[in-house]
């Protein structure tokens, strides 16, 4: 099944060409939709201060970011080129994301993420939703997701409901559904092969020779043909 990350970010403001910076960064693999249990996680040290409309959002304030590894630090960029590795990259809104990643990457003359691999769930839920409110909060209750683990935005919280509202938008219960019966099907398959092949020590009769040519005899004159018998050598 095909591999993706469910990414999502937490910033000082909108617009990293005027001085906003990363400060959380969440990545969270999923295959065929379903995430695996994989993820990436940090948190970032802007090296400024933190705008109070910003710290209401996500609750990181300056005292807290303040000696965590910058985005430039093997443990931040390496690590995360390394978790995301050549998978497209899902997220709402994504040319926000985009923005801020690709910024902090060209900053210290990394490569940055093409625009070809980013998924935008935002414009999928247009696509399906046309003129309603489609922020992930909105899809969240819309598709009845619980909200009850999150009391601020935060990366990480946001990846893990932002793969289950791309679960959604891509075909929700039927995408289940299908699944599940792919690995129905599968187990089927795999409990026959190993349930009904060919028995590698056959088992001795427990009948003798004359017992097995009596019971012959009678099936030629009772039963008047050995075409099902023969079947099972009997």
């Amino acid at each position: 099944m095909a591999r993706e990350i469910v990414l999502d970010t937490e910033t000082t403001g909108f617009d990293p060409k005027t001085g906003d910076r990363l400060v959380e960064l969440a990545a969270l693999e999923i295959e065929g939709f379903v995430p695996t249990g994989r993820s990436f996680h940090v948190y970032i040290d802007p090296c400024r201060d933190m705008p109070a409309e910003a710290e209401k959002v996500h609750g990181l304030s300056a005292a807290f970011l303040r000696g965590k590894p910058r985005f430039e630090h093997p443990e931040v960029v390496d690590a995360f080129i390394e978790f995301i590795g050549d998978a497209p990259i899902v997220a709402h809104n994504a040319g926000f994301d985009r923005g801020f990643v690709n910024w902090e990457l060209a900053n210290i003359r990394r490569e940055e993420i093409p625009e070809h691999r980013w998924i935008d769930t935002l414009a999928l839920a247009k696509q399906r939703f046309p003129g309603m409110h489609n922020s992930l909060d909105a899809l969240c209750k819309r598709f009845k997701i619980s909200l009850s683990e999150r009391e601020k935005h935060g990366a990480l919280i946001d990846a893990k409901l932002l793969a289950a509202v791309y679960l959604e938008l891509s075909g929700g219960r039927e995408r289940r559904l299908e699944l599940s019966s792919a690995a129905m099907v599968n187990a089927v398959a795999v409990a026959s092969r190993n349930e009904y092949g060919a028995r590698p020590r056959p088992l001795a009769f427990r009948s003798t020779d004359a017992e097995r040519e009596i019971h012959a005899a009678f099936i030629r004159e009772k039963v008047k043909g050995e075409e099902l018998w023969g079947k099972f050598g009997l």
